[in-house]
């Protein structure tokens, strides 16, 4: 029963903590902020004085070598007046955000935007080369982390601070609050300090301010991105969690860009800003995705047609009879290509018959008159001696009269006539004709000229 009514007590306290104070005021700046001028304030409605104004450097230093010169300012109205005015040491385009409250709590006011400091002629409010520290300094525990609904643990040196530190969560353009403090401990290595659970959604910008008896922001501030976790956790989220704000921040008109001439309002520079940068994001991705799907298209065509190019190319048969299969013209079926058609040979007429052509004739005659072939499918000439038999074509052109025929001696100077003679070409390519059974195979065999003998000269 304790345990339950202490988990109840410290939810209470929890949501009273964060819940998002209705205001019954606004405020603005009356004054553009530059380089060591004068900063104005101007509070609107009917608040509840006194009031104050908390504004935090934001992001990066803008000096080189990283200087740090600006300090968090905590400026505080006289009594119950509505307006302020203090000097912003903060070099030119750097940025701040700036929280109001008044006596009802912190951030009753609204936060605004970050905005932009612009440039001035007057750089003696600080010194670029001096780092400026806080007064005390502050850990958190998981080291620079802040998870949702997951405990951290935010610890500091008691021998720097003055008095109890205070903590506040600032959220740029959104709802800021009071760190609920818990009960503050002792843990090796980790100082003193105690245990809270951020009840802040996940990818919320927060920054942590921390402050003592001599005022806020003495400890100085830290900026994180509130994260999931790895097991992400949402039990302490509730209506009332804070989170940016729907609608105008606070803060009226001021710059929220490096250049003077983009000033407005933080609501409508900041929606315009994000307008544009997610329209030209859209854009560009959609563009980028098409480019890359006509790409790969492209590709994929080109090598699926080299491949099919190439299967075909090795894949094509070879037809020797048929010639190129490129050729325009088409043979008939059973027809010879240019290439295997027999061409007529011619040869000049024998001059005188010696007695070993006639015995080489009988040979001849003989060998072939047992051919499987047959004597009605040749026709065979007898020269009159061993001459080289050529083709008529060279030899008709280069007016040559005939061959030359060894001989001791010519009976005629007369030119030898030239005959046309046939050549046969067997159709030996194909399948053989089988053998009837019992019937002899004859085998062809050229003459060995082993018994030609050299005519005597005496």
């Amino acid at each position: 029963m304790t345990s339950t009514m202490h988990r109840y007590f410290v939810a209470s306290q929890l949501a009273l903590s964060f819940s998002p104070l209705v205001s019954s005021y606004t405020w603005s700046f009356t004054t553009t902020p530059q380089q060591c001028a004068t900063l104005s304030l101007q509070i609107s409605g009917s608040g509840s004085p006194p009031y104050s104004v908390l504004v935090i450097p934001y992001g990066p230093t803008p000096l080189p070598n990283n200087t740090e010169v600006r300090t968090i300012v905590y400026q505080q109205f006289d009594g119950s007046s509505t307006s302020t005015s203090f000097q912003l040491k903060y070099p030119s385009t750097s940025q701040f955000v700036a929280v109001v409250s008044d006596s009802t709590g912190f951030g009753s006011g609204g936060t605004s935007v970050a905005g932009y400091v612009m440039s001035s002629t007057d750089s003696s409010c600080f010194n670029p080369n001096t780092t400026v520290m806080p007064d005390f300094p502050f850990n958190i525990y998981p080291t620079n982390q802040v998870v949702q609904c997951n405990a951290s643990r935010l610890w500091w040196d008691p021998t720097q601070v003055e008095g109890t530190p205070s903590f506040q969560g600032v959220i740029p353009g959104g709802q800021s609050f009071s760190i609920p403090e818990g009960s503050i401990t002792q843990v090796s290595n980790e100082g003193t300090g105690f245990s809270w659970i951020p009840s802040v959604r996940e990818g919320t910008t927060l920054m942590i301010v921390a402050g003592d008896d001599r005022g806020l922001g003495t400890g100085g501030s830290g900026l994180y991105t509130v994260a999931q976790g790895i097991f992400p956790n949402s039990s302490c989220l509730t209506t009332t969690s804070p989170s940016s704000t729907i609608g105008s921040p606070a803060g009226g008109t001021y710059p929220t860009s490096p250049s003077s001439t983009d000033t407005s309002s933080g609501t409508s520079s900041t929606s315009s800003s994000s307008s544009k940068t997610n329209v030209g994001a859209i854009v560009g991705g959609i563009i980028g995705g098409l480019a890359a799907l006509v790409i790969l298209a492209l590709a994929g065509f080109y090598f699926i047609r080299r491949k099919t190019a190439t299967k075909v190319t090795k894949e094509r048969p070879v037809d020797l009879f048929q010639g190129d299969p490129e050729d325009d013209h088409d043979l008939a079926p059973g027809e010879l290509g240019n290439y295997y058609r027999p061409e007529p040979f011619l040869a000049t007429e024998p001059a005188e018959t010696s007695p070993m052509v006639g015995l080489e004739e009988g040979r001849a005659g003989t060998a072939m008159s047992g051919s499987r072939y047959g004597t009605s499918d040749r026709r065979q000439s007898t020269f009159g001696s061993f001459s080289d038999m050529r083709s008529t074509t060279p030899d008709y052109e280069m007016g040559i009269t005939g061959g030359t025929i060894p001989s001791s001696s010519r009976k005629s100077p007369t030119p030898r006539q030239l005959r046309s003679i046939n050549i046969i070409q067997h159709d030996d390519a194909g399948a053989a004709d089988e053998q009837a059974e019992g019937q002899p195979d004859t085998v062809e065999l050229p003459p060995a000229y082993t018994n030609i003998r050299k005519p005597v000269t005496n």
